[in-house]
């Protein structure tokens, strides 16, 4: 049963003497943690305080309203006229690298002490390869700082990059807003500024970026509504967990080419659109932990590619739709932990591809005989009210006169879209662990320690360059019973120019050790799985363009979005 929705009147009070060994074993696990962190508190940064934070987004914002409104083409970085630069456009990266410099105020593994010099293509985390309409230029084509605990905001003039592909910042400290100027990266293939400390609205600047195939802010502070438009982009994998995101879901997620998509952990509302079961390519849509409700739209059906499907935790209610027996290729589906009514049907816990199926937590009073037990399929049905199942409802929460089932054919999620009907309620038992109404109202899970940079499959580049090597792909046991699956950063490889790949879901890789990037050695392309995204011709355009050198591509795989560090989140 997923931690955040457990309900221990159901499980009955364990005696202190059964739990007396459980608890030492606790305490003496603990005490060699503290003495572990103690030991290493010389090598790692304290996290930022809120006034720290405060300050370092007040000093993004003073430079911001110094350069007017225009943001894109404004810097704040004087030149020395005598030094001499390769081209003009190392020329803009030197001024754009010298800026961000300025606006890094924690820098504990000292990456940016080699960010001196003209010579932008030997700094720390800088990549530079051939351009991409002229293969005589050499320019910036990637930056790849991920894990370095680093603190400081992202400046106007990171718009210079013109010809950034690839934008690696994951597991960081990074501060306030990211700057429209970035819409100067028109090329932008891939963007992962997950795990730091990013505020304001959805960044406008990814808007602009025509190829982008793999967006990651997950674990910051955006909030507000997400644009209808950014479904609207050839994305492979997009995630938006973890922050604050509100409003509904827009009915263009059905136009999304996505493989996977992450919403769980912010406060949407409303139904879940009908246009979902429109989705061509989805294999993963994590939902958990909003505000959503009403009934599921019987769309969902359709989606016949999906390996994973967690809901729970979103204040739905209603019976299972019959169309679920159309996830034919699901292996993992979590209901859990919603106000959910009925028995659910044999197809289901018969499905070919099921491993896991947790629908613990809600008002189930009937069950199949398959989903009772299954040597083929992990099952949890704790919590409901299943006559002769163990550690069910108390029977005063399941008596029919306090589970008021709602009727899914009369219910506007199901039947009629838009928002789910304020009013609209679903079984009234004073359940300890369930909100009154609407969502589940747990605390949002922390931000790890590190935020894993799910990787992306994608055709190889022309040629590869020398550039450090791509790990090699993840692959972890298949996710928990309970809730979502816990995040722990991948080392995310050093940057391609332009494609990084597209990809292949699987669950939650191991935790990364913090290290600088591995030497450079020549990396073998990957396997190609779609075409590569058009390539944008800068003017003045070449007739003919000879092949292009590219970075070797990132080789990871996508992890599911992970649950927070601490259990009970």
């Amino acid at each position: 049963m997923p931690p955040h929705c457990y309900n221990k009147q159901a499980l009955g009070s364990p005696r202190f003497s059964d739990m007396a060994p459980f608890i030492m074993n606790f305490l003496g696990c603990l005490l060699f943690l503290l003495l572990l962190i103690a030991s290493f508190s010389s090598t790692f940064s304290n996290a930022l305080t809120d006034s720290e934070v405060a300050y370092i987004a007040h000093r993004q914002l003073l430079t911001l309203e110094g350069s007017g409104k225009d943001q894109s083409n404004n810097n704040n970085v004087a030149v020395d006229p005598n030094l001499k630069f390769e081209n003009s456009r190392i020329k803009n990266a030197y001024t754009a690298l010298q800026a961000w410099k300025k606006g890094i105020y924690s820098d504990p593994f000292n990456v940016t002490a080699t960010w001196v010099g003209t010579d932008v293509c030997k700094y720390t985390g800088i990549y530079c390869a051939p351009a991409l309409d002229d293969p005589k230029l050499n320019v910036v084509a990637g930056i790849d700082l991920n894990h370095q605990d680093i603190a400081g905001y992202l400046p106007q003039e990171l718009g210079l990059l013109t010809d950034l592909a690839l934008f690696h910042l994951n597991s960081n400290r990074f501060c306030g807003i990211i700057p429209m100027s970035f819409c100067n990266m028109s090329i932008m293939f891939e963007f992962d500024v997950s795990n730091n400390r990013l505020v304001g609205p959805f960044p406008r600047a990814l808007l602009c970026w025509k190829e982008i195939k793999f967006v990651d802010i997950r674990f910051n502070n955006f909030e507000g509504c997400v644009p209808p438009e950014i479904f609207s982009r050839p994305l492979d994998a997009l995630f938006l967990n973890n922050n604050r995101f509100s409003c509904s879901i827009p009915p263009s997620l059905g136009n999304s080419t996505v493989s996977v998509v992450t919403m769980a952990y912010n406060n949407f509302t409303g139904c879940i659109p009908h246009t979902i079961g429109m989705m061509p390519n989805v294999q993963e849509i994590m939902l958990a932990g909003n505000s959503l409700g009403g009934c599921f739209p019987s769309e969902i059906g359709n989606l016949r590619n999906v390996t994973v499907l967690d809901v729970s935790g979103s204040g739905f209610v209603g019976s299972i739709p019959p169309s679920f027996a159309g996830l034919k290729s699901v292996e993992m589906l979590d209901i859990s932990c919603n106000r959910m009514t009925g028995s659910i049907p044999d197809e289901i816990c018969k499905l070919p591809a099921l491993k896991n199926f947790t629908f613990a937590s809600n008002f189930f009073n009937g069950a199949a005989p398959a989903c009772k037990s299954s040597k083929d399929v992990v099952i949890d049905d704790a919590n409901n009210c299943l006559a002769g199942r163990p550690l069910q409802k108390p029977p005063k929460d399941c008596d029919p006169k306090v589970v008021k089932p709602v009727d899914c054919s009369k219910d506007v999620c199901s039947a009629g879209g838009g928002r789910a009907p304020p009013n609209t309620q679903p079984p009234t038992s004073e359940d300890p662990h369930m909100p009154a109404s609407g969502g589940m109202t747990h605390p949002p899970p922390p931000a790890p320690i590190h935020s894993p940079p799910p990787p992306v499959h994608s055709p190889p580049p022309p040629a590869p360059v020398q550039s450090p090597p791509p790990p090699a792909p993840v692959h972890s046991p298949p996710p928990p019973v309970h809730s979502p699956p816990p995040p722990a950063p991948v080392h995310s490889p050093p940057p391609p120019v332009h494609s990084p790949p597209p990809p292949a879901p699987v669950y939650s890789p191991p935790p990364p050790v913090h290290s600088p990037p591995p030497p450079p050695v020549q990396s073998p392309p990957p396997p190609v799985r779609s075409p590569p995204p058009p390539v944008v011709q800068k003017p003045p355009p070449k007739p003919e363009q000879p092949d292009v050198v590219l970075p070797p591509n990132l080789g990871y795989q996508y992890s599911s979005p992970p649950p927070p560090l601490f259990p009970g989140y």
